[in-house]
């Protein structure tokens, strides 16, 4: 592991993405295992917006034979840790060498970040017991993002009165900021109407 001099804001810029990342749902299947995992199209989907609210982005590129680097950068210090590992493809053709990096990028993004990324079968697949128990997921929701149609639609409807923020949470991710913006909106009351006599 490669890293920069200091990596204290990189460190609180970690805090703060784990205060704000989701449960990264997994929404893969590996038919040889009988498990479950999260595709690295959803790991990316889930950490993008609390990445860029920490202040956080990463890089990933292919480097020698068969290696990969990922490095965590913090975008203002400029803080960064940085590594890199070699993973031979089974099959040494472009699509063996195309999945290597896909499950090398999942893995190295989990470790890098701390993602759960698995499914967790209490120890059950090691020690050798059959877990035949079926889990239900939760239909993973899509994040609020600001300045968007559905933002500016969801602060118009709280301000009418139209819409809570329990209603915007059943349809909608929320980061801490947003749920801390939506729920300052009080909704604009109507003047009484008078009787006339």
């Amino acid at each position: 592991m490669d890293k920069s001099p200091s990596i204290t804001n990189l460190a609180k810029a970690l805090i703060v993405f784990h205060v704000k990342v989701d449960k990264v749902r997994k929404d893969a299947s590996n038919p040889f295992f009988k498990s479950k995992y999260a595709s690295l199209s959803n790991i990316l989907e889930v950490i993008n917006e609390p990445l860029n609210e920490s202040g956080l982005t990463f890089s990933q590129f292919p480097t020698g034979e068969n290696g990969l680097t990922t490095i965590l950068m913090h975008a203002e210090s400029g803080e960064f840790i940085q590594s890199d590992y070699i993973m031979k493809p089974v099959k040494d053709d472009p699509q063996g060498k195309g999945s290597v990096i896909t499950y090398q990028r999942r893995y190295a993004l989990a470790a890098v970040l701390g993602l759960n990324i698995d499914e967790d079968d209490d120890a059950n697949h090691a020690s050798g017991l059959n877990g035949n128990t079926k889990q239900e997921t939760a239909p993973q929701l899509p994040w609020l993002n600001k300045d968007t149609k559905e933002h500016k639609g969801a602060i118009a409807k709280l301000t009418a009165g139209t819409t809570t923020l329990s209603a915007i949470k059943a349809v909608f991710k929320l980061s801490k900021d947003m749920e801390k913006e939506l729920s300052a909106i009080k909704p604009i009351s109507k003047p009484a109407v008078q009787n006339q006599n």
